[in-house]
């Protein structure tokens, strides 16, 4: 059974909202064989031109559920994030099965007994199959965050990767929506 962490920002999460929520989302269940500790953040945001902001993360073991929807309506964008999301795990479905059944492993997505559906999750795999078009190496330079921000807006790109001074390790520095950077460091 997914649990549900819901956050409000500028906004009161009523009994409605949250049941609401927990209703659409919590259909996802049916696409998985075994969830027990799975659990689902969601980030409701509201603005001052009454918008509103709905974020859903939900880590699985195998794989990462994510969608992010702005809209007018709150209810509107809830069941937009639901077909995103019923969307996400259609297009991996198969993708993961396969290399689960490969590894002799538990296949993490559920079959579902809808023939169209399967139809559907097969012509999507084929259309979209991963194709790699450009490799590029480069060697990774010691500077720090800072340092690195600053290489990265001069070859105009949106994210740059560096080797941290301090702890010798990669990290990556990127560029945020709202303009703002971000920092992303790795660990062992």
């Amino acid at each position: 059974m997914i649990r549900f962490e819901i956050h409000g920002e500028n906004l009161t999460i009523t009994d409605a909202i949250r049941n609401y929520i927990e209703e659409k989302i919590g259909k996802l269940e049916r696409y998985f064989n075994d969830v027990p500790n799975a659990t689902a953040h969601v980030k409701v945001k509201t603005y001052q031109n009454s918008a509103t902001k709905i974020e859903v993360t939900i880590p699985l073991k195998n794989v990462t559920l994510r969608a992010e929807e702005r809209n007018d309506d709150l209810y509107a964008g809830i069941d937009l994030i639901n077909s995103k999301l019923e969307r996400q795990v259609r297009k991996y479905k198969t993708r993961v099965n396969r290399r689960n059944r490969n590894r002799g492993e538990q296949e993490a997505f559920a079959s579902l007994p809808e023939e169209n559906e399967a139809v559907e999750i097969q012509n999507d795999d084929s259309e979209n199959e991963i194709e790699i078009i450009r490799a590029k190496n480069f060697s990774l330079k010691p500077m720090d965050s800072e340092e690195a921000v600053l290489q990265m807006d001069l070859l105009g790109h949106d994210f740059f990767i560096f080797t941290d001074r301090e702890t010798d390790g990669t990290s990556i520095v990127y560029k945020r929506k709202d303009g703002k950077y971000g920092l992303i460091e790795t660990t062992e």
